[in-house]
């Protein structure tokens, strides 16, 4: 199996304020192109796309093609379910969404000290060993948002669990806060293989400070920013896949050229990163990776990816009034946020989301 793998939650819309509004036809393209050049890997998850995620993949993916000529993975979380039937129900629906009688991969999903809670309390590693030994499952891991130590501590109760999901990229390679090197580490220690997400971290990876193109263009001046943060992840040897959310065909294309023939980061490449890292970091305001969890429950309809993303541009002298008087249009203002504290609950980078949104209400609107 190669190396790249397609996430299926940033996924091409035809109304950019409706999650659940897919661009079917084009993503029908974008499958095609991307297992004519011999990838694989699909990835989705109960809640993506305004929880249509699942359901495009049967009809781009599963509905279309043999089942052994694609590879796809999909994830329980505890956000979701309350009781042992409410699980079985979720995973039967599952299977039911994505058209297929197994996953190749299944995921209990953002796991960390809260949702462990949850996962602990209905045992549902056990439940998950049980999928596998039913053959509906072929694969178990999960996906992690927490600190090293937590994760030694799982993988030391949970020796069976064959791989991990880690948000790994060059921005957040030594962050205190992600601490994508150390939880790397922790993986390669109990034995496990590795599956990165958010490798361009929502797409900050993608659009690079001036400075920080620069010594990208020196290197080599036909790569993409974007294809630099996929190599750093795809180069660390304990990586089975690197996801890739993507949502245009003009990023499939670039994605599949960089890993068709990936050659790994030599040490000047991976130095140069490091310090771009650096420049990058003194740029962003806000670290959202756009994936869109906190948007689902809002009760104000508040368009908290959208605001944050302008917000990040408009302090690199990018962003414009216009453009949030535009994405604001039929959605809730950043003043609107009644504080109830749900979007933090969800968010896998544990953002001060409510704060953020009065900084950005005090600069777009007062």
């Amino acid at each position: 199996m190669k190396k790249l793998g397609f996430g299926l939650m940033r996924l091409p819309l035809l109304d950019r304020k409706d999650p659940k509004s897919i661009d079917m036809e084009l993503l029908k393209k974008m499958v095609d192109t991307f297992i004519a050049r011999g990838f694989t890997y699909f990835d989705t998850a109960w809640m993506y796309c305004g929880f249509s995620s699942e359901k495009a993949a049967k009809e781009a993916l599963t509905s279309r093609y043999p089942r052994e000529s694609y590879t796809l993975a999909t994830k329980l979380h505890a956000e979701y379910f309350d009781s042992v039937e409410s699980r079985e129900a979720m995973f039967g629906k599952q299977l039911e969404n994505t058209g297929v009688d197994y996953f190749d991969y299944y995921l209990l999903h953002d796991v960390n000290e809260k949702h462990l809670e949850v996962y602990d309390s209905l045992d549902c590693f056990t439940w998950l060993a049980e999928k596998k030994a039913q053959g509906l499952v072929r694969h178990m891991g999960f996906s992690f948002h927490d600190s090293p130590e937590l994760l030694d501590r799982l993988l030391t109760e949970h020796p069976d669990i064959e791989f991990v999901q880690l948000q790994i990229n060059y921005l957040d390679w030594e962050s205190e806060k992600v601490q994508s090197r150390r939880c790397y580490e922790t993986a390669v220690k109990h034995g496990k293989k590795v599956i990165v997400m958010e490798p361009v971290k929502g797409g900050i990876l993608a659009q690079v400070p001036a400075e920080a193109a620069e010594m990208f263009a020196g290197r080599n001046p036909a790569a993409t920013a974007a294809s630099w943060a996929v190599r750093f992840a795809a180069s660390l040897e304990n990586v089975m896949v690197v996801l890739s959310g993507m949502s245009d065909m003009a990023q499939v294309l670039d994605n599949t050229a960089t890993m068709t023939a990936m050659e790994p980061l030599n040490s000047g490449e991976r130095d140069m990163l490091l310090k771009a890292a650096e420049i990058i970091r003194s740029h962003i305001e806000i670290p959202c990776t756009a994936c869109s969890y906190c948007t689902e429950g809002c009760p104000m309809g508040i368009p908290i990816p959208g605001y944050f993303s302008l917000y990040n541009q408009a302090r690199q002298g990018r962003g414009s009034f216009s453009a949030y008087e535009k994405l604001s249009e039929g959605a809730g203002l950043a003043s609107a946020c009644v504080g109830c504290g749900q979007c933090e609950g969800v968010c896998p980078q544990h953002l001060p989301i409510r704060e953020n949104l009065k900084k950005i209400a005090e600069y777009f609107e007062d």
